[in-house]
């Protein structure tokens, strides 16, 4: 789950090219692109240099060639298209170097195993008995396998695209929160080469989460039973979505009235890697769902951000459900609309990309449970 709790900070500084020597730069980096770019316009956008024509080769090859003369000048090449015209953006970006320290890494993982397995364990006073820690081993493992998938999904597929990315970050939430972590992140350092390679990068963590949950869930829903609804008695209940109401039928059957599935911790888990799968396909900002919108509709993305941040508050307001109400809230305040493009946003979507992110939508609106946490 790629949530953090305050919105990303920029994965790049800007670097102090002093504004008497920008002409001359300008000039330089004309120079370096004149052979690649049939030049008809130049423009300073403070210290961007940006050059407006037809480009004379692929933008895959331009795109290569550009990266090598930019760099010894500290500038990075982003390629777009506007009006018609091919546009070479040189921004004078300097990548951030960050250390690595993977005992943070380790030691937020180790928490969250200690968060998760007091969550699963369904004790409020660990310390009272601390062998009833054990009944939460099942819900962690599982829950922490499908999480660590997802992020890991991520992580080999930028790294196979030679990337700059982080190892995964998991974030402990020990009761009252009833899962006992926020997920997990991943950082990307450097940004997307083009829009198939941030398609591939943004579905991979959604679709290895599933090919854990899924299964999970089945597990634990052999291990559930079907028990009557104590009359009366306060009880939590985890909504439905068709997906997971597709799952239990092939499970129990057409469950009578007045009954429900007492599901198994490890069922409960597979639940959560489905829940939490169809939180990061919202199509906004720099969720998975987002970089997919992304991939998908270019420019447009962050008219289907506000378009699903407005149906956000509609279902809240239907369902009279505050979860996704508080969601959109988050989304709003945290996450945010926007989107930055790959450093080659001319070459399109592959068709079997595009197909593919069409069907993650579909599969949003099977993983979504109009109400999913409530208290009956």
């Amino acid at each position: 789950m790629r949530v953090w709790p305050f919105r990303p900070r920029p994965r790049f500084v800007v670097s102090a090219t002093p504004p008497e020597d920008l002409l001359a730069l300008e000039e330089r980096l004309r120079r370096n692109v004149e052979d690649i770019l049939v030049i008809r316009e130049r423009q300073l956008q403070g210290l961007t240099v940006v050059f407006g024509g037809e480009l004379l080769v692929s933008p895959p090859r331009a795109l290569e060639l550009l990266e090598g003369r930019f760099k010894p000048h500290g500038y990075t090449p982003f390629l777009r298209e506007e009006g018609g015209t091919v546009w070479v953006q040189a921004l004078p970006l300097a990548e951030v170097t960050v250390a690595e320290n993977p005992a943070v890494n380790l030691l937020l993982f180790l928490a969250t195993c200690l968060s998760t397995v007091w969550a699963g364990s369904g004790t409020l006073n660990p310390f009272a008995d601390p062998t009833r820690l054990l009944a939460g081993v099942p819900f962690a493992f599982t829950l922490l396998s499908i999480l660590g998938t997802h992020e890991f999904g991520h992580y080999f597929t930028a790294r196979h695209y030679k990337a700059s990315v982080s190892l995964p970050y998991f974030i402990p939430a020990p009761p009252p929160f009833i899962f006992g972590t926020l997920g997990a992140i991943i950082k990307m350092r450097s940004p997307a080469r083009d829009r198939n390679s941030l398609f591939d990068i943004a579905v991979a963590g959604p679709l290895a989460g599933l090919v854990i949950a899924i299964p999970a869930l089945l597990l634990g829903l052999s291990w559930s039973r079907v028990v009557a609804i104590p009359p009366g008695a306060p009880s939590l209940v985890f909504g439905d979505s068709l997906l997971m109401r597709f799952l239990v039928y092939l499970s129990f059957g057409p469950i009578p009235s007045g009954m429900d599935v007492l599901i198994h911790p490890v069922g409960l888990a597979g639940w959560v890697g489905l829940f939490v799968t169809a939180l990061n396909l919202f199509p906004v900002g720099q969720l998975d769902g987002g970089r997919i919108a992304y991939a998908l509709f270019g420019i447009h993305h962050r008219k289907v951000s506000m378009a699903t941040f407005v149906a956000l508050l509609a279902l809240g307001a239907i369902t009279q459900s505050m979860n996704w109400i508080v969601w959109a809230a988050l989304l709003f305040f945290l996450i945010g609309f926007h989107h930055g493009p790959p450093l080659d946003d001319l070459t399109p979507l592959s068709p079997g990309r595009r197909i593919l992110g069409l069907a993650c939508l579909v599969l949003l609106v099977l993983l979504i449970p109009p109400v999913p946490i409530e208290v009956k």
